[in-house]
């Protein structure tokens, strides 16, 4: 089992009233470190240690009961409620720290999904850009890399929508570096986006904007952070024929 389906049984686990195979895979867990769960027994054991830390109230004397019950006419009763009122009262605490724990929980995925929903719009995006771009009636292609073991892969420029990179032998940059594309215009390089390869050496990028008088499209190496001008050898380079 994973943590996740071993969620509802570590408080039962805490108090020793897990059943088989639920304890067993608990166990397993915490005997191979499992942050995971070893934190949720942690939290399970000071929530129940927390518990049975909760005060019983105190109950009046017999003598006392006897001499409020007769100033008030009642009838004396040996039956009392201190221990359900304690009782609700630690099951109240219960359910107030088990359930803030599952909203905690809750909060998470939902900070999860929402990240993962972004990212997938942001790709979405990207391809459709770069569609629009693909089927431009003035995009131009150019090839680089062609026969060498180096990246190689083509460049699509059309001038009233901008610029799409495919590559592939591109491997991923190192730790604190990002590849940073360039337009050249006039022989002068203007920064066209930062980009990650995939493991697999793939890469995709989109630059949109006007580029017309593109005369080449570079890559280098640079830091995550960008640069404005290139400060490394350009990977490789590749000539845009045809705009004007």
């Amino acid at each position: 089992m994973n943590c996740n389906e071993l969620r509802e049984h570590y408080e039962l686990y805490a108090m020793g009233q897990s059943e088989e195979p639920e304890r067993s895979e608990i166990r397993a867990h915490l005997q191979r470190q499992c942050e995971v769960c070893m934190h949720e027994i942690k939290r399970a054991r000071q929530m129940l240690a927390l518990l049975g830390g909760t005060a019983m109230p105190a109950a009046p004397s017999p003598a006392l009961r006897r001499r409020i019950l007769a100033s008030v006419g009642g009838t004396h009763s040996r039956f009392g409620w201190s221990p359900f009122l304690a009782f609700a009262c630690a099951l109240a605490l219960f359910a107030a720290v088990y359930f803030g724990g599952r909203e905690r929980d809750l909060a998470n995925e939902l900070s999860r999904v929402r990240e993962i929903n972004r990212q997938q719009t942001m790709q979405l995006a990207s391809v459709n850009q770069a569609f629009t771009i693909l089927t431009g009636q003035d995009t131009v292609v150019s090839t680089f890399g062609e026969g060498q073991p180096k990246p190689k892969g083509q460049i699509f420029v059309s001038p009233s929508q901008g610029v799409l990179l495919i590559a592939s032998n591109l491997p991923p940059a190192p730790t604190g570096k990002a590849y940073e594309m360039w337009v050249i215009k006039g022989g002068k390089p203007q920064a066209a986006g930062m980009f990650q390869s995939s493991a697999d050496g793939t890469a995709m990028h989109v630059q949109r904007g006007a580029t017309d008088k593109a005369q080449a499209v570079a890559v280098t190496l640079e830091s995550e952070g960008g640069s404005d001008q290139p400060t490394t050898t350009p990977l490789f380079a590749a000539p845009i024929r045809g705009l004007q």
